[in-house]
């Protein structure tokens, strides 16, 4: 991170983007609006991921993509999804740790292909 930014939490992401729609984006889109969009954000993801990591080749308008940029276009579509569908995002994470934990303990440990 640069020296300007710090870093936020959850919380802070979802205090922020709410502030920012009511005063920049005038109001939320709906929750089937924002579903289609997130959609869409990932796919965007899934494209680059395709091209970098994967076999497919660039198309000359993916080639200054940001795949940074293009995570947190996914994270702020979630952000406002969470917001509008009234989600604390940060004990969503902490139960959904837990249920992790609880489930996956051993199994990962004992999984041969991870070895």
């Amino acid at each position: 991170m640069s020296d300007q930014s710090k870093e936020i939490t959850l919380n802070e992401a979802q205090q922020k983007v709410d502030e920012w729609i009511k005063t920049i984006g005038v109001r939320y889109f709906n929750e089937l609006t924002n579903m289609a969009i997130l959609t869409e954000e990932v796919g965007e993801v899934a494209r680059l991921i395709a091209r970098k990591y994967g076999e497919q080749s660039f198309k000359e308008s993916d080639k200054n993509k940001d795949l940074g940029d293009e995570m947190a276009d996914v994270l702020w579509v979630l952000i406002c999804l969470a917001n509008q569908t009234g989600i604390n995002l940060t004990e969503a994470l902490e139960r959904n740790f837990e249920k992790k934990t609880g489930r996956d303990k051993e199994r990962h440990k004992k999984n041969e292909k991870l070895k």
